[in-house]
This record gives C-alpha cells, structure tokens and sequence, in this order.
C-alpha cells in the first residue's frame, strides 16, 4: 500500500497555480510552482502523518477540487473534457492549509518546524528541506507570484479550513505572532 503523498501534493500545486496563476514567465512559473509545491507538502504531512493516514488516504480518495473550484468561482469556466481528471487527486483540506500557509510566513515557519514529527518529516517522502521559498521569501518570489500570496485573494480558500490548521499548530487564530506556540 502506497504511503506516498506526492498524488495529492501535485494536484494540490497544480490547483493552486491554476486557481491563482503566477506573472508571466518561466522563471515566475518556476518559483510560484516551488512555493506552492512547499505549502502543500507541508500540508499533506500535517493532514496525514502516519503512514496509516497516508494509506487510507489512497484507498478512500480526496474528495475533489468541486468546492474549491465552488468558492474560487472556477467551477464556471471548467472545460468537461478528459484533462480535468487531476482535479478528482485534489484535498480539500490540503490546499485550504497550503494556502494558509502562503498567506502567513510565521504559521509557515511553526508548519514546517511541526514537520518532522510526522512519517514524512526530515528525510521522509515529504521532505521540504529548510522551505526557504515558503518561510522566508524573497521579494522574487513575491513578485513571481503576487496573486498566490495574497492573503486577501487566498483567505476565503485559507478560511475553509484554518481553525483545523491552527488547532493542530496550536496557532494564536488572531495573528498575534507573540501567541504562537
């Protein structure tokens, strides 16, 4: 049984990018692409980690972009033809936490610090390194992505599922930094 997040963490990457593209450019592409592909690695890990989570997660499936594409407006504009089969690979819950995680780089830096007490942590199959692009980001990357780091456009996706992420991080809801666990 497969204890693999990287289905779910693609297709979470993919939505986000599609949902909040970057500047034009390879080079934007490239950077926004590693930014999102980092919040949502580190969500996947904290959503599931143990490698039980991991397995039931293949077996039972994600559930789908539909309420995403819902609250984005995206669901208008859905071509219905074959390539839209990796939106069935997205978790709700995962991107909700990765954009959570884009829009605040202090929840950023708790989420990644969380990571290593999970089965995908350090050196696990979720391994983010130092997450630099997510936790510390340089003004490239904000310029390569300025929708994906919005926290007004990200908040009513970041709001699906926030209070779960800050309860698990023990984060201070209020942003008050001087709360955080």
């Amino acid at each position: 049984m497969p204890t693999d997040l990287s289905p779910f963490i693609t297709a979470a990457t993919r939505w986000l990018l599609s949902a909040f593209p970057p500047a034009a450019g390879a080079l934007n592409h490239a950077l926004a692409e590693a930014q999102a592909w980092q919040a949502a690695t580190i969500a996947a890990a904290l959503r599931y980690p143990t490698s039980l989570d991991a397995e039931l997660l293949a077996v039972l499936g994600p559930g789908g972009s539909g309420r995403l594409d819902a609250v984005t407006g995206a669901d208008v504009h859905l071509p219905a033809d074959d390539d839209q089969v990796w939106r069935t690979w997205v978790d709700e819950t995962i991107v909700s936490w990765a954009a959570c995680l884009l829009a605040d780089v202090e929840l950023a830096a708790t989420a990644a610090a969380c990571l290593a007490a999970t089965h995908h942590g350090a050196g696990g199959s979720g391994d983010v390194g130092d997450a630099r692009r997510l936790t510390i980001p340089s003004p490239r990357d904000h310029s390569a992505a300025p929708l994906l780091r919005h926290p007004d456009l990200l908040g009513p996706i970041a709001g699906l599922h926030r209070e779960s992420l800050l309860g698990l991080l023990h984060a201070d809801p209020t942003g008050d930094p001087s709360l955080r666990a």
